[in-house]
């Protein structure tokens, strides 16, 4: 029986409802390459100075392909906020012959959400968290294509990634 192709599992969501606690579980749990947007961004801007807009986004796609070239299945942790970035997504996976997951995290109760964004602590150094206004104002915009959608108000960590695995499961 032939191997199947690599897996892109591209995150989306806004800051604070999620998306690296679960993307940083579903890597460790499928031994995917784990991409962190934040973090390439953030070493850009230590390493380069740049006022970093796209750039972040671009690498991260690079050293994605590379992977998915390998046979290695990546998770891509990003806000992912526009059908442009979506794109430029798919193509990578197009690009590799890779299977391609399109995850949005969301947290459907605005208080929940609002506390884990003025509760939560930095991880990586350097990087200023937006706080609850950014969060509201960021341009973050409606999908024009199928995705998972999964919701973490009220749930915990396990119920969200046991939720996930299914679907990967049925993909």
């Amino acid at each position: 029986m032939p191997d199947s192709p690599p897996l892109l599992c591209v995150f989306a969501g806004l800051p604070g409802v999620g998306k690296t606690t679960l993307a940083r579980q579903l890597a460790g749990r499928i031994g995917a390459c784990y991409l962190r947007i934040d973090t390439i961004e953030q070493a850009l801007r230590d390493l380069t100075g740049l006022s970093v807009q796209g750039e972040g986004y671009a690498l991260a796609q690079r050293v994605a392909a590379d992977n998915l070239a390998a046979g290695v299945d990546v998770v891509a942790d990003c806000c992912n906020p526009w059908p442009l970035t979506r794109r430029h997504w798919r193509k990578v996976s197009l690009d590799t012959a890779a299977r391609h997951l399109d995850i949005e995290i969301v947290c459907s109760d605005p208080d929940e959400h609002r506390r884990r964004v003025e509760t939560r602590i930095g991880d990586i150094s350097g990087l200023i968290l937006p706080d609850w206004q950014a969060v509201q104002a960021r341009d973050y915009q409606a999908w024009d294509g199928g995705r998972i959608v999964i919701d973490t108000a009220h749930r915990t960590v396990a119920e969200c990634l046991d939720e996930l695995l299914g679907h990967l499961r049925d993909a």
